[in-house]
Formats: structure tokens, C-alpha cells, sequence
């Protein structure tokens, strides 16, 4: 997080937090959501300023109910995730050829699991404590299928991140993603159903 962040949080450590204007989008785009955005039910504007986004991503965050959120000073913003809090991209290291893996914020992923879900997305999941999970982007599908040997159905095999270490794939419904790593898809259907007494499952 950065200090001037840190800052503004010590000197207004209560200003109201808000939900349902920032959402991560399946392939890693920050997108802003205005109210007529947030009724229709619609992904939102993507953000296109390099500043904005260097901001946002470095102060990145979950809370401790697995709400991600970007603080923004002293506000804290949750964040509708369409998927997962992290989606990643793979790519080929020009240098040595071998596959590397960037998260949405611009930062290595290096990977202990992997997973295919029912709907033929790739996941993978780190060896943080807890867990960082990530989906793969889909344009990256193709380079990922030329390191993995799949099975018939597709669900079961191996991905061969290094010449000398391979990942089994692991079978995994989408609609258990969210229960299995601990995140919030949406923090705004959480707050909806928290005040009405209710329960969401919180899926954008």
C-alpha cells in the first residue's frame, strides 16, 4: 500500500466504503461503474489511465471476509469480481523460451496448482498463505494447451511449467471457485443482502 495511502487512512480512519463502482472484468481489465453502469447490471467503462491504474493495482487488497478492494486514500472501494481477484497472462520468455506467468498488476505468479473448470477456463493458485487464485486470460488458452497434455474431456492431465516440473490438473466447478478460495465475487450483492437479512452467493 502506499504511504501516502497509509497517511490519509491514519488522519480519516472512518469515511464511509463503497461498493459496486469498480469491478475486475475476466481478462484483467479495471473498469469503472456508474450508477446507470450498476443497474443495468453492465461491466463498466474500462479505465484506461496509466496513473490510475499503477494506483490502483499497488493498493490492491482483501479484507478479512475475503473482500477485495482498492483503498483509495482514505475510502475503501470494494470490487466486483466477474471472476476471480487475480487473472493472469502466460507468455513465452524470449531470453531462455521459458513460460512465465504476470498477474493483472503487472507482477510474477508463480504457480503450485491447477485447475480446469467446468466451463474450459484454467486456473492456477499459488503458494501464498492464503492463496492467491487466478484465471487464466483466454487468449492465452492456445499457448497453455501446447504445455499441457489434457485428456479427452479435458479435465484431467498435466501442465508442464518447467522442462523438469509438471502440474496436474485438477477438475473444478466455477460455482465452487469463489467457497474454495475464500473470495467475495460481489461485495455489492453481500451489502444488499447483509442489510435485507438475506443471502447472495455474490456472482456478478
Amino acid at each position: 500500500m502506499d504511504e501516502i495511502v497509509k497517511q490519509a487512512l491514519a488522519k480519516w480512519p472512518n469515511v464511509p466504503y463503497c461498493t459496486g463502482w469498480l469491478l475486475l472484468d475476466r481478462r484483467g481489465t479495471w473498469r469503472m461503474r456508474d450508477e446507470a453502469a450498476q443497474a443495468r447490471g453492465a461491466l463498466g467503462e474500462p479505465i484506461r489511465h496509466a496513473a490510475l491504474l499503477g494506483f490502483i493495482n499497488r493498493n490492491y487488497e482483501c479484507d478479512r471476509d475475503g473482500q477485495w478492494f482498492f483503498q483509495n486514500g482514505p475510502q475503501r472501494v470494494y470490487v466486483e469480481l466477474v471472476y476471480t481477484p487475480w487473472i493472469v497472462r502466460l507468455a513465452v520468455d524470449d531470453a531462455n523460451g521459458t513460460l512465465v506467468l504476470t498477474d493483472h498488476a503487472g507482477q510474477p505468479f508463480e504457480p503450485a496448482a491447477v485447475f480446469v473448470d467446468d466451463e474450459g477456463g484454467v486456473l492456477l493458485s499459488d503458494d501464498a498463505s492464503p492463496a492467491r487464485i487466478a484465471a487464466l486470460h483466454d487468449h492465452d488458452l492456445d499457448l497453455f494447451s501446447e504445455h499441457a497434455e489434457l485428456s479427452a474431456d479435458g479435465g484431467t492431465g498435466r501442465f508442464n511449467w518447467r522442462d523438469d516440473y509438471a502440474l496436474p490438473l485438477q477438475s473444478i466447478s466455477r460455482a465452487q471457485v469463489a467457497a474454495r478460495f475464500g473470495f467475495v465475487a460481489s461485495p455489492a450483492a453481500r451489502a444488499v443482502a447483509a442489510a435485507s437479512g438475506s443471502s447472495a452467493d455474490g456472482r456478478p
